[in-house]
């Protein structure tokens, strides 16, 4: 199939690694010329040389703290300069940290919040400015399901997302007439750099091995395995495309149907 992306451009935020990173080579596989941001410059650049050299299109790294609000007007002034024109807006940084309220300090709250929530409400505040001149364009915001699947371990990150997803559906109803659509997806558990961090982290909070470890997400999800990062590329790629257009005001889930968090499971299993 055609999506239509062909000559299109698109800024992608945490495009250095994991999922965002994915989502960069998928567009430039179809064709579209991006900009990726991110806090550290070397893998930023890194991946931008890599991408470029395997697909032929232009890739832009722009260093970026999108917990500044400087730093946020920079890149889309940056990215709209190199690109010409900004089709295709993905947000895409942010973490936030897990752990139940009781563990949570201050600065987890207010680190989670800035990058997960607030660095994606900076991007949109000048980029939908450049969108409404040139007549229309499309924002593809990657939260994630524990905004809508709560759990009390991803309090943090879980509240930042339900914000989030907030914003998405009330901006859907704002800039539809003006021809700019929104669309969220909620991920899973997927294999990413990070994931394997917290795989980490559990083999040793439970006291168990890695690979122990690594078998328990699964245990929480009806397909029997986590998200691949190809897997939440195409799903937002596709989501992108003109094709799509009228896919305006929702959010789509990709976690094989994930019925009760993973960490939820984890705190609740019998200690031996």
């Amino acid at each position: 199939m055609d999506l239509k992306l062909k000559g299109k451009t698109a800024v992608i935020t945490g495009g250095s690694e994991g999922i965002g990173k994915g989502i960069a080579r998928l567009f430039a596989k179809e064709g579209v010329d991006v900009a990726i941001c991110a806090r550290r410059k070397e893998p930023l650049e890194a991946t931008a040389k890599e991408i470029a050299k395997e697909f032929g299109t232009k890739v832009i790294p722009i260093p970026a703290d999108l917990r500044k609000d400087a730093d946020a007007k920079a890149f889309i002034e940056q990215a709209h300069k190199a690109l010409g024109r900004i089709d295709i807006m993905v947000n895409n940084a942010g973490s936030a940290a897990g752990g139940v309220i009781e563990h949570l300090t201050e600065d987890d709250w207010e680190k989670g919040l800035q990058l997960k929530f607030m660095g994606y409400v900076r991007c949109l505040r000048y980029v939908l400015p450049i969108m409404r001149a040139q007549g229309g364009g499309r924002v593809v915001n990657l939260i994630g399901n524990d905004g809508v699947k709560p759990s009390y371990w991803e309090i943090c990150p879980g509240a930042a997302n339900a914000a989030g997803q907030n914003l998405t559906l009330s901006l859907a109803g704002q800039y539809g007439r003006e021809n700019i659509s929104f669309v969220a997806v909620n991920p899973g558990p997927v294999r990413t750099e990070r994931w394997a961090g917290l795989v980490d982290a559990m083999a040793r909070d439970m006291k168990i091995s890695r690979e122990e470890a690594d078998k328990l997400a699964p245990a929480s999800i009806p397909m029997g395995r986590i998200a691949e990062v190809e897997e939440v590329a195409s799903l937002v790629v596709m989501l992108a495309s003109p094709l799509m257009e009228m896919v305006n005001g929702t959010m789509i889930e990709i976690d094989g149907g994930q019925d009760k968090p993973l960490m939820d499971r984890f705190r609740d299993k019998p200690k031996g």
